[in-house]
């Protein structure tokens, strides 16, 4: 693939910017797995993009062909483009990853589900659909565990109904944890198998409590990395996607 071809996959912009970029010696290659990189000024000069890792104004950006991330989202930010009040979480991005081409009217990695402003935690975000379907539609069962902090004491019997069904106001259908542990007087770790809006909050309202603080710590069989604070991000690894859809 020419590189002006793999800079703009990538999200550097228009193909005519990644030219000059490349043209005004901005970027260096590194490829075969090696140490070294070296300038490259031809724009259409080819190269294997499998294993390529390149640097634009020093800032090394390895080729991904698609783009799978995991960001440690603080309290405090929208999981929107166009956020209302708060600071949107794809600030916390750096621009290639915001303008990568795809296919649907809206461009670079978009959130895989959502989470309210005042949540924290595991939050993935991805430009491949049929990754976005899998891992946020309620047929997969991909499970999702929340720590809750409520604001009055958990007592057994909220916990039973949490796990036989809560009725929402929108839908008649129950809607059930498909686990509740209590850790403590106030605090749960509630695993939910689908996304309804602002589900938690609802299903705790719903017997009898509020939620005070909520927080994503895993999805499928993956745990948000203890080494990833909040408002950092991080590729996944091949490692990562299979614990991502392996369910317990």
């Amino acid at each position: 693939m020419q590189l002006q071809d793999i800079l703009y996959f990538q999200g550097f912009g228009t193909r005519r910017v990644c030219a000059g970029l490349i043209q005004q010696g901005f970027v260096e290659v590194r490829s075969d797995q090696g140490s070294i990189y070296v300038q490259v000024t031809d724009a259409a000069a080819d190269f294997d993009e499998n294993g390529l890792c390149f640097k634009v104004q020093g800032v090394e950006w390895p080729y991904q062909a698609k783009a799978y991330l995991l960001l440690h989202k603080p309290a405090g930010t929208e999981c929107s483009q166009k956020p209302s009040t708060y600071p949107s979480i794809y600030t916390l991005l750096p621009a290639p990853l915001r303008q990568r081409p795809t296919k649907s009217a809206v461009q670079g990695v978009q959130a895989v589900g959502r989470l309210d402003q005042d949540t924290t935690g595991f939050l993935l975000l991805s430009d491949d659909g049929q990754f976005i379907h899998r891992m946020s539609s309620p047929k997969k069962h991909v499970p999702k565990v929340y720590q809750v902090t409520t604001k009055h004491p958990v007592d057994g019997a909220q916990v039973s109904k949490l796990l036989a069904g809560v009725v929402l106001d929108d839908d008649p259908k129950p809607v059930k944890a498909a686990a509740c542990e209590q850790v403590d007087s106030h605090r749960l770790n509630l695993t939910l198998t689908e996304g309804k809006y602002h589900q938690v909050k609802r299903m705790l309202a719903a017997v009898g409590n509020r939620v005070e603080g909520l927080h994503r710590s895993r999805v499928g069989a993956m745990e948000l990395p203890e080494d990833l604070g909040p408002g950092q991000w991080r590729w996944l690894s091949e490692g990562d996607l299979q614990l991502l859809t392996r369910i317990d």
